[in-house]
């Protein structure tokens, strides 16, 4: 599974998303421009020490960062035509989130197939979620979904321990 943040803008959400990606086995791709240098230590305390357990790149243009990803992509966006919760999702997707404040932008939804862009329900009148919010509620549905794999089983062995397995076979 990967995880696509374009143009984030906020330290600690990213730390938090790539604590997220950490512990979940997701791929985080970050697209430039960033709101925030790799080294704030904002980032860095968001993220704690799951640095060095996520895998983390950065991409130049949203165009190169979906380029790279095989699979299928979902977009995230209040304009979205159907609920995340709609959607059987796979291990090589790619979730696709936008910044903090202008979600994504028309580029970014154009490049996202007909029929992808996919909302979060929320109460009438309310704009949007926290990023790293969002992130999570689709993350773990879209673990769970794929019966959590790579997850700790009871007494610390993992799935993928036990079957030999990938997480998320990205």
């Amino acid at each position: 599974m990967h995880v696509v943040l374009v143009n984030p803008e906020i330290a600690p959400n990213t730390g938090a998303i790539i604590r997220l990606c950490a512990n979940t086995g997701a791929q985080l791709h970050l697209v430039e421009p960033l709101g925030f240098e790799l080294s704030d230590a904002q980032l860095k305390r968001g993220g704690l020490d799951y640095h060095e357990h996520a895998t983390l790149r950065v991409h130049p243009t949203v165009d190169a960062a979906l380029d790279a990803l095989p699979g299928r992509r979902f977009g995230f966006s209040s304009r979205g035509t159907r609920r995340y919760t709609d959607v059987t999702f796979a291990p090589g997707d790619t979730l696709v989130f936008g910044a903090e404040r202008a979600g994504l932008d028309d580029h970014a939804i154009s490049l996202v197939p007909e029929g992808n862009l996919l909302s979060i329900p929320m109460r009438p009148d309310n704009r949007s979620l926290n990023l790293a919010n969002a992130v999570s509620i689709v993350l773990y549905e879209a673990w769970r979904q794929n019966g959590f794999n790579g997850a700790a089983e009871a007494g610390g062995t993992s799935t993928a321990e036990r079957l030999h397995l990938d997480p998320f076979d990205s």
